[in-house]
């Protein structure tokens, strides 16, 4: 399992491999909200997503290995390409057909050999575990891993050293990894705060697990959120315990609710950020989620087509 003891101990191995990113107060989401709304902006991590921290923690764990592979919906793979070129190692990144071509672009922009495999995370996986069979790669999954877990979790030490008095925070929830850091550094510290998951109703595996009571396998389908798609692995070890034990709510939100959350950040807040990342401010407006005491928004990632972000902002998308 993943100690804070973990989390600490990442916060000092990834210090210089990382950004310290801000956050602002959100006076329109404020005002909607009922109560303080602060937007901690990850999206503007090096990479452009808070997977950064996760993946640099998992290479800088790595012993001798031939390279580094991973499957991905895209910000996990593009940070766990930078971490790798970093440390001098080849990396293969293995993504569905589902995962955009700017996504897919700013892979192969760092130097990593991308593999587009089949059309779901799941046979992605495939490839990325072939890798690791036959050619000795390092196989570093996007979220459950205790090194990326605990990379995570940095994220939650650093809110609330800047937003000591939050009383809850909202975390785009997909595979787990970025709530299971955050939640357990978070109520680590703090033991009443108050951990909501944010996800899409479209093919929200982790929801339906937690549905089940056990992991479950969902249709991926297209979503504005195409961070938050995939599965949850079948023989989850980690991240599905964790969120089921430490997440206080869960909202699931429809396309438009999400696509009115990219616009509202980007015309109210001045934010250019990706579907993932704007879950938080789409139950916001849509009224199903409300800020008793301080409350956290995680911009989790800013990588979005520029041409559909356009689109959304004019009511196109």
């Amino acid at each position: 399992m993943v100690a804070i003891e973990d989390i600490l101990a990442a916060s000092g191995r990834i210090r210089d491999l990382v950004r310290v990113t801000p956050v602002k107060p959100s006076a329109s989401l404020s005002h909607l909200a009922g109560g303080p709304v602060w937007l901690k902006c990850e999206h503007r991590q090096e990479t452009g997503a808070f997977k950064l921290r996760g993946a640099s923690n998992a290479v800088a764990r790595l012993g001798k290995v031939a390279g580094v592979t991973t499957a991905s919906t895209g910000n996990h793979g593009r940070a766990l390409a930078h971490a790798a070129s970093r440390l001098g190692l080849p990396a293969v990144i293995c993504v569905s057909g589902l995962v955009p071509r700017n996504k897919r672009e700013a892979i192969a922009a760092l130097g990593a050999e991308l593999r587009v495999i089949g059309a779901s995370q799941d046979e992605a996986f495939e490839e990325a575990r072939r890798l690791q069979r036959d050619e000795g790669f390092a196989l570093i999954p996007p979220f459950d891993h205790a090194d990326v877990i605990a990379g995570q979790g940095t994220l939650g030490l650093e809110i609330l050293d800047q937003v000591p008095d939050a009383a809850a925070i909202a975390v785009p929830l997909s595979g787990g990894g970025l709530l299971s850091g955050v939640a357990l550094a978070a109520k680590s510290r703090r033991p009443d705060i108050r951990i909501l998951g944010i996800s899409m109703e479209r093919g929200a595996a982790m929801a339906a697990s937690l549905r089940a009571g056990h992991p479950v396998e969902v249709e991926e389908a297209e979503t504005l959120a195409d961070s938050l798609g995939g599965g949850i692995g079948l023989t989850n070890r980690l991240t599905f315990a964790m969120c089921r034990d430490l997440m206080d709510g869960l909202i699931l939100l429809s396309e438009d609710e999400i696509a009115a959350g990219i616009r509202h950040l980007a015309l109210k807040d001045g934010e250019t950020v990706e579907g993932a990342a704007a879950v938080g401010a789409g139950a916001i407006l849509s009224g199903r989620l409300r800020a008793d005491g301080p409350l956290v928004l995680i911009l989790s990632g800013a990588n979005i087509d520029p041409t559909r972000h356009a689109a959304i902002v004019r009511g196109e998308g």
